[in-house]
């Protein structure tokens, strides 16, 4: 088996593949479709449907196109994640492609062609994105949560503005030392309301809001913006963080 790449339009990358026998060459067809699938469903929670093109639908020169098809909710449609070539012997014979077999004899080689592209992405941002901004699945955001102190007014002494913004970073620690990638936003020049918005459109999927009373009362405020709900979130212990009951969203 031998392979190469090639670079197409819109940052699609092909990768042809040659096998000596059909059999491995279908092998890898469905091996490279569940690939696809993982990628889609394990990392950027997008469910999807695995199958084969129609004769119409299959790329021209293929023997058979297999596909993972997503769904888009907001449109009703469904939408191409991503398609895995079995190209057989056609192109093979036509260019002269041929190895020696195991009886030395020369033989054309059977063909495959697969390659993501930036597609995924874009039905990930269709999938899970809406009207309040980006969102990105947890396990691909470069940002997992945003914690955002709340509750500071001109009424509050530097003081007490220090006290809670260590206490910020004290929480900060906490989900760092879990393999969380988290920041804390103690930008003072914008409001709370238009940090709200700022990671909302940067589509981080988690935010806390911590303010004084939460400090007093233990707790905390997280917005899931996948879910789009609200948890209180009890901190027991030295920041010991077990979700409570879920409200909705403020």
């Amino acid at each position: 088996m031998f392979f190469y790449s090639v670079p197409c339009p819109i940052a699609d990358y092909k990768t042809s593949i040659a096998h000596l026998t059909a059999e491995g060459a279908e092998i890898e067809v469905r091996q490279i479709l569940e690939w696809y699938a993982g990628v889609y469903e394990e990392l950027l929670a997008v469910p999807v449907m695995r199958g084969r093109k129609t004769e119409k639908e299959k790329f021209a020169g293929a023997d058979y196109t297999t596909t993972v098809e997503g769904f888009v909710s907001a449109t009703g449609r469904g939408i191409q994640g991503g398609t895995s070539h079995h190209l057989g012997q056609n192109f093979s014979k036509m260019f002269g492609i041929t190895v020696e077999d195991h009886n030395k004899q020369p033989t054309n080689v059977w063909q495959n062609s697969w390659g993501l592209s930036t597609r995924t992405i874009g039905v990930m941002v269709m999938t899970h994105g809406d009207n309040r901004g980006l969102v990105v699945p947890p396990r691909v955001a470069e940002v997992q949560v945003v914690i955002v102190p709340v509750g500071i007014t001109a009424k509050h002494t530097d003081e007490e503005r220090k006290a809670l913004y260590q206490q910020v970073d004290a929480l900060e620690a906490v989900l760092q030392a879990a393999d969380i990638r988290v920041e804390s936003d103690k930008r003072d020049e914008y409001t709370p309301g238009w940090k709200f918005n700022d990671w909302e459109m940067k589509g981080v999927p988690l935010r806390i809001e911590f303010g004084p009373k939460d400090v007093t009362n233990h707790v905390s405020l997280l917005i899931d913006a996948l879910l789009l709900k609200s948890l209180l979130m009890r901190h027991t212990g030295r920041y010991n963080l077990s979700t409570r009951y879920p409200r909705q969203r403020r």
